[in-house]
């Protein structure tokens, strides 16, 4: 029997991490052939199972994500901007697909991401659910039949843990409402209103993030005209979602070769 393709997870103790884990564990397409965690994190050398209070699987989470990428066929990445850009070299030098959820990446980060995909198969995307991917082509849609009559407002709520704001279906969300209008979404976003801000601009695409609670996540992209309103809406009340497009991506992407993908080229909607 072949064995089913390796994944390694990154940031394996997080909540992300953990959701991965359990979904590809449980998924029978898939195996965890390794786990990343910071230096000096308390599960450094425990097994993966034991560690998320379970049984064994056989893995030991390790500090040097080296060794386990060279030998995966894919690794699956929601951790920060710099420790992404740091697999995505590793990949590339394995080339290993790498998945990366990782939200709040600069142009820079992006870039040298992009330079990596020369190497290997990148599949970047700041949403890796079926629902949000489908709002994000309906945005761009309404976008590009309304006019500036209608201002774009893009709303945004998750838990009290996030760090980045605006988040990265958010942005998104704003770039496929810019696409639609044809406009560049740095000269037309408006991120933050505190104070006497004056008039909103026309043409616009204004952003508000909510953080609170345990919220997963949830989005609206706002269109307002005179005397009506339309809102297009996405609410996620269970990571699985998240999870389970990750998986689907790097599934995707094993034997793709060298590229930078999102979540719209492994759902064939681009």
């Amino acid at each position: 029997m072949t064995e089913l393709p390796g994944i390694v997870i990154t940031g394996a103790s997080g909540r992300m991490g953990q959701m991965l884990i359990r979904t590809i564990t449980e998924s029978g397409k898939a195996r965890v052939s390794g786990a990343i965690e910071r230096v000096g994190h308390a599960w450094i050398g425990h097994d993966l199972g034991e560690a998320m209070g379970g049984a064994k699987l056989g893995v030991i989470v390790s500090d040097d994500p080296l060794e386990p990428i060279a030998q995966a066929q894919a690794v699956i990445d929601f951790t920060s901007p710099a420790a992404s850009v740091d697999y995505a070299a590793l990949a590339a030098q394995a080339r290993t697909v790498h998945v990366i959820g990782t939200t709040g990446l600069t142009e820079d980060d992006t870039a040298k991401i992009d330079a990596a995909a020369r190497h290997a198969t990148i599949i970047r995307a700041g949403n890796m659910s079926l629902g949000v991917n489908l709002l994000v082509q309906l945005t761009r849609k309404v976008a590009e039949a309304l006019d500036e009559d209608f201002d774009i407002e893009v709303i945004e709520a998750h838990h009290n843990q996030k760090v980045d704001a605006p988040s990265g279906t958010a942005l998104m969300l704003g770039q496929a409402a810019a696409e639609g209008r044809n406009v560049s979404l740095d000269a037309a976003a408006d991120r933050g209103r505190d104070g006497i801000t004056g008039k909103r601009e026309r043409g616009h695409i204004g952003f508000s993030a909510i953080r609170g609670g345990d919220i997963v996540g949830e989005h609206d992209v706002l269109f307002a005209g005179a005397g009506e309103r339309i809102v297009l809406r996405h609410v996620a009340t269970d990571r699985g979602v998240f999870a389970r497009g990750a998986l689907k991506a790097a599934l995707w992407g094993i034997g793709k070769g060298p590229g930078a993908f999102d979540m719209l080229d492994v759902l064939g909607l681009s």
